[in-house]
């Protein structure tokens, strides 16, 4: 199977590339500001750039899984060089998101990638594409909570650990949501080709809905309970307690003052 994709459509996008500096600018700067009082805002920066960075991964995942799969015209969309401004639903994938993050904490998923699934032959190949990126976000958690459950956080600054923490959050939640068998997210993708035809034509016309149901259940106090509290067992086995998370969060929101340290 032929993946002929021009350079320069593979070429790491500048914009992709200055995320990564102002995420790396600004880690360094929570690691080495000792409390100063700008690291609530350093961590901010540290945590939406993180975060951005990680969309950007998720989407690309999902097109380099297509182009593998069969879609040679991904290279030419852009979707190759990391540049979230070539997503489709910019708005879904990247504003929406980081509202969502300042808001509540929550790492909203969110498909961008146009993929013409009619080059596509195989019922596994259509369910890999859309895992590709949830999984994604799983390894990104990974790599953010490695300095945790390796028990390498001896003489990490708290600011620092707590930043960390908080984004590992997003990523967990932004999984969990992904991989929710709703019409519109990548849950219902893994599982769309092995549905009847029939019962895949009479949810479609749902799926432009499936996110917003989603987050009207986490409203209800019981499900957002039973969903953080899912969030939470998972960063505990990866060696990240709430109490980490919650003090990410309050860092991360600096315009309501940093958090007391313990």
């Amino acid at each position: 199977m032929t993946t002929a994709v021009q350079r320069a459509d593979r070429r790491v996008s500048p914009v992709f590339l200055a995320l990564v500096a102002v995420m790396a600018a600004s880690g360094w700067y929570v690691w080495t500001d000792k409390l100063a009082t700008n690291t609530g805002v350093a961590v901010f920066l540290f945590v939406v750039s993180g975060w951005i960075v990680s969309l950007c991964l998720h989407e690309y995942a999902h097109a380099r899984t297509a182009l593998h799969s069969g879609d040679i015209s991904i290279g030419a969309k852009g979707y190759l060089t990391l540049n979230p401004l070539k997503y489709t639903h910019a708005l879904l994938s990247i504003v929406l998101p980081v509202i969502f993050v300042i808001m509540g904490g929550i790492g909203l998923p969110g498909g961008a990638v146009f993929i013409e699934r009619g080059r596509i032959r195989g019922r596994w190949r259509h369910s890999l594409i859309s895992a590709a990126g949830p999984l994604t976000n799983i390894l990104f958690a990974a790599v953010v909570t490695a300095p945790f459950w390796l028990g390498a956080m001896d003489g990490v600054p708290q600011p620092f650990r707590y930043a960390l923490a908080f984004l590992a959050l997003l990523q967990v939640t932004a999984a969990i949501l992904n991989f929710v068998p709703v019409p519109g997210l990548d849950g219902y993708g893994v599982l769309e080709p092995w549905l009847p035809y029939k019962l895949r034509r009479q949810v479609e016309p749902f799926a432009p809905f499936g996110l917003l149901a989603v987050f009207g259940l986490l409203w209800a106090p019981g499900v957002n309970q039973a969903f953080f509290e899912a969030v939470d067992a998972i960063l505990r086995v990866l060696g990240v307690s709430q109490l980490d998370t919650y003090l990410g969060q309050e860092f991360f929101r600096f315009w309501q003052g940093e958090p007391q340290m313990f």
